[in-house]
């Protein structure tokens, strides 16, 4: 339907000095041979990294992030740009406990999640059917919500006593966080739904040449909004995941979390331009800044380095798509 649907490693290869660069496999293989490079100097730097407790440690506390960067690789590989999660993520924590403390724990969790839908529903709906540039919309729906989230706590902490709230943040499955568990789930799903189902399809040609896939009969606002509200959805299971963690919701939680999200698609190797992506990158991209910070911390390096570093991994992510754009 669009060149999104050819896979990125056959994707044409730019001369350079007689040899052919595949750019397609750069990104793909570069990224994953940077990461078990890091994973191996971290594993001699230091004894406590390779340890299961610091592996899943890692993982408990990105799987919010995992989750939320996953479903935003679908908002951008459709050409679009959610950047309200951070405040959908600390309201989604927020109705989670107050539902918690005055109905009932269960529906708590039920609520944040529910919560986040409803927020990603609207963006996909003023950013497509509105004709209102996405991250201009996303940019307002973010105050709008984060204002909510302050009227409905009164700028306080709302605290939950129940620790049946707190078994989505806290309780373990075989020695795993259920946080973890419910990210490995979640992560799997929307793999499905974007490889392997005619929506996802759909996705990628959305982003990669939307009037060809509207010629073509698709319905690129619809697909569009859809993944605005599957991106909703997930920040609001990371804000509940969150507020469960901590059995306390927060309106000043999440601030800044849309930028670490973009920042781990982008490294990722998804394009930002829409219509080339893929799930596991995002995956690998959020864990690479993860571990980033974690061997800072493990090797008591200085952490205004790590900011250094982080911003020039992105910059290279972002020269590496724009180069293979245009040697395509």
């Amino acid at each position: 339907m669009s060149r999104s649907d050819i896979p990125d490693s056959a994707a044409p290869s730019t001369p350079v000095a007689g040899r052919s660069v595949d750019l397609g496999q750069l990104r793909d293989y570069g990224l994953v041979v940077t990461f078990i490079v890091l994973v191996l100097l971290l594993s001699v730097g230091s004894d406590a990294f390779l340890t299961s407790r610091n592996v899943l440690n890692i993982l408990n506390q990105q799987a919010p992030v995992l989750i939320i960067a996953a479903a935003g690789t679908l908002v951008i590989i459709a050409g679009g740009f959610d950047i309200s999660v951070g405040a959908t993520y600390a309201l989604a924590g927020v109705v989670a406990s107050w539902t918690a403390v005055h109905v009932d724990p269960g529906l708590g969790l039920i609520a944040g999640a529910l919560a986040g839908l409803a927020v990603g529903g609207v963006n996909g709906v003023v950013a497509t059917y509105g004709r209102i540039n996405s991250l201009i919309a996303t940019l307002a729906t973010a105050y709008i919500v984060r204002g909510l989230a302050i009227v409905v706590t009164g700028g306080a902490t709302i605290l939950v006593d129940d620790q049946t709230f707190a078994v989505l943040g806290r309780g373990e499955l075989l020695g795993v966080k259920w946080s973890i568990w419910a990210a490995i789930g979640l992560l799997a799903a929307l793999s499905v739904i974007l490889t392997r189902t005619v929506f996802g399809r759909y996705v990628f040609a959305s982003g990669g040449n939307p009037e060809a896939a509207r010629l073509a009969g698709v319905r690129v606002e619809r697909v569009r909004a859809t993944t605005f509200a599957l991106s909703g959805l997930a920040a609001g299971i990371g804000g509940t995941i969150a507020a469960s963690r901590f059995t306390a919701g927060q309106a000043d939680t999440g601030i800044g979390l849309e930028f670490t999200v973009i920042a781990g698609i982008v490294v990722g190797g998804t394009s930002i331009l829409g219509g080339e992506g893929a799930i596991w990158r995002s995956v690998l991209g959020v864990l690479f800044i993860a571990l980033i910070g974690n061997g800072f911390v493990l090797l008591t390096l200085d952490t205004i380095y790590q900011q250094i570093l982080t911003g020039v991994i992105i910059l290279t992510a972002v020269a590496v798509d724009a180069w293979s754009r245009r040697s395509g």
